[in-house]
């Protein structure tokens, strides 16, 4: 096996891992009381019907999202179930654009750190949406190369939400004298930009095709313009 391969397997098992965790982290929510974990913080909205929906709708929502999008990538279902990989990705593409990317836009109005941590998840959210939206776009059109690289974008953002609570359990451990409203307002950045600059990177470098590598994959001798091309 070579090394890229292998490099590749270990990607996805720590992605099914760390989809495991999100979904243990989510499990205590579905009591469905006001005193649990991150809610402690949101006590001042917590009466807000509107957030409240938003919020348990895009909680439990993510966990599929997580799941869904990693069939995605997955070689297994890629190569020997393409029809789960197609099932799994128009439900990735309907519950992001139309029932967790909303939920998320909605949750961000109300984000703990000011402004600027809501500006933040705002621009999340939109992007989320959008990248998500061209995906499901150009699989319509079999123009692979574009689907694929919008994929990686959308997961990137969806890996926002493990992203996240990874660096807080960093800034946690480390103790670092910060404030709340500033490890907010800085996990709220450090969550999606440093994903979605590593997708970047990836599908410079071609990380697409390799994914989707598969016959009906336009490449640029076809006349349509590779992953890496595009990305410039």
């Amino acid at each position: 096996m070579r090394k890229q391969n292998i490099f590749r397997l270990l990607l996805l098992l720590a992605l099914a891992l760390f989809s495991f965790l999100m979904i243990r982290l989510t499990l205590p929510y579905s009591a469905m009381r006001h005193n649990v974990n991150f809610l402690m913080t949101k006590q001042r909205i917590y009466h807000l019907r509107l957030w409240r929906i938003s919020f348990y709708t895009h909680v439990f929502t993510s966990c599929f999202v997580l799941l869904a999008g990693f069939t995605q990538f997955a070689p297994v279902f890629l190569t020997r179930l393409p029809r789960i990989h197609r099932i799994m990705g128009w439900l990735y593409l309907i519950v992001v654009t139309t029932i967790s990317g909303p939920a998320a836009f909605t949750m961000a109005l109300y984000a703990n750190g000011g402004l600027p941590a809501r500006v933040s998840f705002t621009i999340l959210s939109i992007l989320w949406i959008t990248f998500t939206l061209y995906a499901g776009f150009y699989a319509m059109r079999r123009r692979f190369a574009l689907h694929g690289a919008f994929m990686f974008r959308s997961y990137a953002l969806t890996l926002s939400a493990i992203t996240l609570r990874g660096y807080t359990w960093l800034i946690d451990l480390t103790a670092l004298p910060i404030t709340p409203r500033d490890i907010y307002i800085t996990t709220a950045w450090l969550s999606w930009v440093p994903n979605l600059i590593v997708a970047q990177i990836l599908i410079r470098r071609g990380w697409v095709e390799k994914v989707y590598r598969r016959p009906q994959l336009p490449t640029a001798g076809q006349g349509v313009q590779t992953s890496a091309q595009i990305s410039r």
